[in-house]
């Protein structure tokens, strides 16, 4: 009896012991595995075939709108069938106000509800259409979010649009039909109408709003601006009156108490295209040549950002010696280069790819630099003026951004001016640093200036 319940209990043992081991061991191979959240679609998706297909307008509407990841786990989840609305019906048909709204900035979940307005998480064939008409609920998530699908003897239909091309596309996950217009739900109607009746705008002047002499371009009243606040006036008010001279004070969140050390930030981004290398050129005029590096030092202080678009080395290269004798060019040259914003390169290829082409302002007014997206990068200027975003954040903390670009800029309107030449066979030296600060002394030199060094 004794030998018995012995056994039986070193059986139990072993029995625990063996099941404590076993989950061990599987804990170990597979230490915290992640859930993947991520759904993965294959090319046979009917995203992937709404994107290729020939509803050019809604495809790009699509990805304008940021709408593929949240199609992506719709289509993990759920066969979807999507009403597409023809081109013409997105490009000549719908008004051109309500279009210019949806495509603001402001108003994507306007153009989110209108698309997602078109879709449904249901797969219906032509074959199983509804005779007697039957409700649906669509990826919006909103008020009045059902589309009526119904079937006449003549035609079928979803809501007020009639189908005019059944079983369009046809994909395991997903279905296509076209449509003849573009369905709007009432909320996105109703946020239109609100804000062409400018119920959702104040246009109220506020109490105590500063006023800028316009002689002086200073402030009539000084206003306190707390820390970190943007500055009250526009950058081209603290902006210097002319080349080779201090800016212009300007009321900001910087000035006496030093909320931002803008001298210490361009000496740091100066510093850093000279480690980064390739860029010894623009770091010569911006110290040696122009006091742009003291002016941008006291902008940034004053609490305002500043984009630099840096030419490389042999980008500056190509300059030639008309394109600096002009006094006061290399400064002009490099305030076409500043954008009064801080941009990323993320940033901007974002706002490219959605918008297409963005026009940048610049300090030198009123020239504007044109983005837009070429090659997977961002492409600046114009024509054979253009370049490319090679060098992307090279340096970025906050107030002061620097891209690398692979050309010189200029304004559209000099490009077309400058007369055509007939072509001179020279000699292309090798570049060099310090080629740039050669040529400007030796025209400064011409005007009787003391030597440069």
């Amino acid at each position: 009896m004794d030998f018995q319940i012995y056994g039986f209990t070193n059986l139990f043992l072993f029995t625990i012991t063996l099941f404590f081991t076993i989950t061990s061991a599987t804990f170990q191979e597979n230490p915290k595995s992640p859930i993947s959240t991520v759904p993965q679609i294959n090319s046979n998706s009917i995203l992937v075939a709404l994107l290729d297909s020939h509803y050019t307008e809604l495809s790009e509407l699509v990805e304008k709108a940021l709408l593929l990841q949240t199609l992506e786990e719709a289509v993990s989840k759920h066969n979807i069938t999507i009403f597409a609305p023809k081109n013409e019906a997105l490009e000549r048909d719908l008004d051109p106000e309500f279009k210019r709204f949806l495509l603001e900035p402001g108003n994507l979940k306007s153009l989110q509800n209108l698309l997602l307005f078109h879709m449904i998480p249901t797969r219906i064939v032509s074959k199983n259409w509804p005779v007697r008409g039957r409700v649906h609920s669509t990826l919006y998530a909103g008020e009045e979010n059902v589309l009526q699908i119904s079937d006449k003897k003549t035609e079928k239909s979803v809501s007020s649009a009639k189908i005019i091309k059944q079983d369009d596309i046809v994909k395991p996950d997903g279905i296509i039909h076209g449509i003849e217009r573009v369905l709007i739900p009432k909320s996105v109607q109703q946020d239109f109408n609100n804000r062409r009746s400018l119920r959702s705008i104040s246009a109220v002047l506020p109490e105590g709003a500063p006023e800028v002499d316009p002689r002086t371009h200073r402030l009539k009243k000084p206003v306190s601006v707390p820390a970190g606040a943007p500055p009250v006036l526009p950058v081209y008010d603290a902006l210097a009156p002319g080349p080779s001279l201090a800016p212009a004070p300007a009321p900001g969140p910087g000035g006496p108490h030093h909320h931002f050390d803008g001298e210490s930030q361009v000496k740091d981004f100066i510093q850093t295209l000279l480690h980064y290398g390739g860029y010894n050129e623009l770091a010569d005029i911006l110290v040696n040549l122009t006091s742009l590096a003291t002016e941008m030092g006291k902008l940034v202080s004053e609490g305002y950002v500043l984009t630099v678009l840096a030419p490389n080395d042999e980008a500056m290269a190509k300059l030639t010696t008309d394109q600096l004798s002009e006094p006061g060019a290399p400064e002009q040259i490099m305030y076409y280069h500043l954008i009064p914003e801080y941009q990323t390169e993320e940033s901007m290829y974002n706002s490219v790819r959605r918008f297409g082409k963005i026009n940048y302002d610049t300090l030198r007014l009123p020239h504007k630099v044109v983005a837009e997206e070429a090659d997977g990068s961002v492409k600046f200027g114009q024509g054979e003026g253009s370049a490319y975003l090679v060098d992307p954040d090279i340096y970025t903390d906050g107030r002061i951004s620097v891209q690398g670009v692979d050309g010189v800029l200029f304004p559209l309107e000099e490009i077309k001016a400058a007369p055509i030449a007939a072509p001179v066979a020279k000699v292309v030296a090798k570049p060099r640093r310090g080629k740039l600060m050669e040529v400007v002394c030796g025209t400064m030199g011409s005007f009787a200036f003391a030597s440069c060094h």
